[in-house]
């Protein structure tokens, strides 16, 4: 598959991803958040194995350490954002998700033990702002759900960190499947010691489970997890920074959701410092050449 394929593919995910805080923030009006979750990613992995049945047959060991271990992580990245949607607006949660590429680099940094590079750190900065306005100006008077966010964003880039490293390990369609099956699991156990199985009983409860499950978790993570082989960690990150503007506009257009001024203005910073910490420059010049600036310039 060619880099600027695997950029558009990528691109779907993005637009899928911005989807799903609409169908999360319908689903919790008649759901619990673990419910929501174990329909959610039960359905798309029952899907994914009947569609996919003859490769999952190839099971080991370590295969299945890695899928759970990765299922555990979007257990503690989902959760947090459908607890968060309560006090915060879809929109509003998917830019702070979005600090998502901003985080990868600074683990990356922890485990090198290396400072990260300058223009992350700067990107870092801007996004920190962004934060402040986007939840009102006021650091003190932090809403539970931006700390849930942040929380599923720390989770999630970690999560993003070890696929990296696992789907050169494993068969990544087989890990992104059977990542769905454990945060199933994860879900069920929860939802039986914390809460009380109650089943969709609304056409609008149906409508988001299945949104989540075919949109966001079977096609997705799972074609993310396939498909991100395929091109830089730059541009992924890049692509993924898109997600918060999709979530925006779908929030806008089916929920009539609008931030503030303030909120706006924040959103701006923390996608201002998300493209800042990604080097957006070379990131474009990839995205629409299949090559890095050093390349093309070396060429001159």
């Amino acid at each position: 598959m060619s880099t600027k394929k695997a950029n558009l593919i990528l691109t779907t995910c993005s637009m899928a991803w911005g989807t799903s805080y609409i169908f999360m923030k319908l689903g919790i009006e008649g759901l619990s958040p673990l419910m929501l979750m174990a329909l959610r990613t039960g359905i798309a992995f029952l899907i994914l194995v009947l569609i996919f049945f003859k490769r999952l047959l190839k099971v080991n060991k370590r295969l299945l350490l890695y899928s759970a271990i990765t299922g555990f992580l979007l257990f503690t990245n989902l959760t947090p954002i459908l607890y968060g949607l309560n006090t915060i607006t879809a929109s509003q949660s998917g830019f702070i998700l979005s600090t998502t590429v901003v985080l990868v680099p600074v683990i990356h940094a922890v485990i090198s033990r290396r400072l990260p590079a300058h223009h992350v750190r700067l990107g870092i900065i801007i996004v920190l702002i962004g934060m402040v306005l986007i939840n009102g100006g006021d650091i003190f008077a932090v809403k539970p759900g931006t700390l849930l966010c942040m929380l599923s964003a720390f989770s999630y880039s970690i999560n993003i960190v070890l696929n990296s490293y696992f789907t050169r390990q494993v068969d990544p369609l087989a890990l992104g499947v059977y990542q769905q099956g454990f945060t199933c699991l994860y879900s069920i156990i929860g939802l039986l010691v914390f809460g009380s199985p109650i089943f969709p009983s609304t056409t609008l409860d149906w409508i988001s489970v299945l949104g989540l499950a075919l949109l966001s978790s079977a096609y997705g993570f799972v074609v993310q997890t396939v498909v991100q082989q395929y091109t830089t960690p730059e541009n992924t990150g890049f692509l993924f920074s898109l997600e918060p503007i999709f979530a925006a506009i779908f929030s806008f257009i089916f929920l009539h959701e609008k931030l503030t001024e303030m909120g706006y203005l924040g959103a701006i910073f923390i996608l201002a410092g998300v493209f800042t910490a990604i080097d957006a420059k070379s990131t474009v010049m990839e995205l629409i050449t299949g090559k890095s600036v050093a390349e093309v310039t070396s060429k001159r």
